[in-house]
């Protein structure tokens, strides 16, 4: 298959992720006494957070490009995989607005929860509305992957970050709290991750999209 622009967009996923793995790697440097095995990798991020302007910086990439790469995404996949994907795909699109828009216009105040405004629709708005339609979509999504052994191996990779959001999620509430950053970065890497393989699959021209469209065109061609 030829490479469209619109493919090679979608390689501004796995740029998206490197930009927020950069960030969560050495934000901490300007963060002393920082300790990611217990602290939130939001605290990096908070506005009285030593390590703000660095994260800004190193993260420069990750809100642009993973929106750029997932909208590229659903103008591709118009017409193709099945119609329970694609709601899946928009419903994930969704999510990644609501979490780039919301957790910059409200940044936690500082480490922790402080108990601000900005704190609690952080925490309790932005970040439950992120984690509900993340759920959501990747269920959806894993509905409509394995009901068509074309795109089982999307449905896979949905069970993959489905899975490392509920152990992050799980986690986050049984671990000690000293420990409460491990399995919080189950949960962040998740959507992140799985929007990088979306992106992907697009710059690959979702190839079982391109192999029902070569059956269906075969199936027309016996009937006739």
């Amino acid at each position: 298959m030829k490479k469209t622009l619109i493919n090679w967009l979608g390689l501004l996923g796995v740029i998206s992720l490197l930009s927020y793995t950069a960030a969560v790697i050495f934000s901490p440097v300007a963060y002393p006494g920082y300790d990611w095995i217990a602290q939130a990798v939001s605290d990096l991020s908070a506005n009285n957070a030593p390590s703000k302007m660095l994260w800004e910086q190193l993260s420069s990439l990750y809100g642009v490009c993973g929106i750029v790469s997932i909208m590229m995404v659903c103008v591709f996949v118009q017409g193709k995989l099945n119609k329970t994907i694609r709601i899946g795909i928009y419903l994930f699109t969704v999510m990644n607005w609501i979490s780039n828009v919301g957790y910059a216009m409200f940044p936690l105040s500082d480490s922790g929860n402080a108990g601000a405004f900005q704190d609690i629709m952080h925490i309790y708005v932005v970040t439950v509305l992120v984690v509900l339609f993340s759920i959501i979509s990747l269920v959806v999504i894993m509905i409509g992957g394995y009901r068509d052994k074309n795109y089982r191996s999307i449905a896979i990779w949905a069970t993959i970050a489905l899975l490392f959001m509920f152990a992050g999620a799980i986690g986050t509430n049984i671990v000690p709290r000293d420990f409460f950053g491990i399995p919080e970065r189950f949960s962040v890497f998740a959507a992140t991750g799985f929007n990088a393989v979306l992106g992907i699959y697009l710059f690959r021209g979702f190839e079982g999209s391109s192999e029902r469209c070569i059956m269906q065109f075969t199936d027309i061609r016996q009937q006739n």
